[in-house]
């Protein structure tokens, strides 16, 4: 009679890290709703798998992994252009609150960085995530991502390059010698 114990072990799981897993997806996708719907998608492939999942080394990073191919594949078949989230009443129920925002020392910089991120190339965006939010290795990143690590290396330089244009347009030259 293991479906039981691996019911409630998965259940166990899922209950300590739904909040994470949350709001790694909203980072990778800019919207609460979808991020929401992403994490419900990860969570259950990863109970189908959970055979498998629960005996990993690294529990956590068995579901990011599956949370970024669940991204990545939504990206590649164009679920995200064809859907369309509604909003009534122009934001969330009192019922689902959106997470307090933690707070920045320079909210509009934290604002400015939130859109940025939203505004680069999908896996661009799941490797600064996943490098900087995640902070994992390049090793650790290629592996979550199912790449090799030179891939991750130019996602990453072109996603922060992306975001550093993005949110500095007109960049000050730096002058020699002053």
């Amino acid at each position: 009679m293991a479906k039981p114990d691996r019911d409630a072990e998965f259940t166990e799981y899922v209950s300590a890290r739904q909040a994470w897993l949350r709001r790694v997806a909203y980072l990778l996708c800019g919207d609460w709703h979808r991020a929401d719907d992403l994490v419900q998608s990860a969570i259950t492939k990863l109970y189908a798998h959970w055979h498998r999942a629960g005996r990993a080394d690294n529990v956590d990073g068995y579901a990011r992994r599956t949370l970024i191919n669940t991204y990545l594949a939504e990206q590649r078949n164009g679920w995200a252009k064809w859907t369309v989230l509604h909003r009534f009443g122009g934001g969330g129920s009192a019922a689902d609150p959106e997470p307090t925002p933690a707070v920045l020392s320079d909210l509009e910089l934290g604002l400015d960085l939130k859109k940025a991120l939203f505004r680069i190339p999908p896996r661009q965006r799941a490797a600064v995530v996943l490098r900087y939010y995640c902070d994992l290795s390049v090793e650790q990143t290629a592996q979550a991502m199912g790449c090799s690590t030179g891939n991750v290396k130019s996602q990453t330089a072109r996603g922060l390059a992306t975001l550093r244009g993005i949110l500095d347009p007109n960049p000050t030259p730096v002058m020699e010698g002053t």
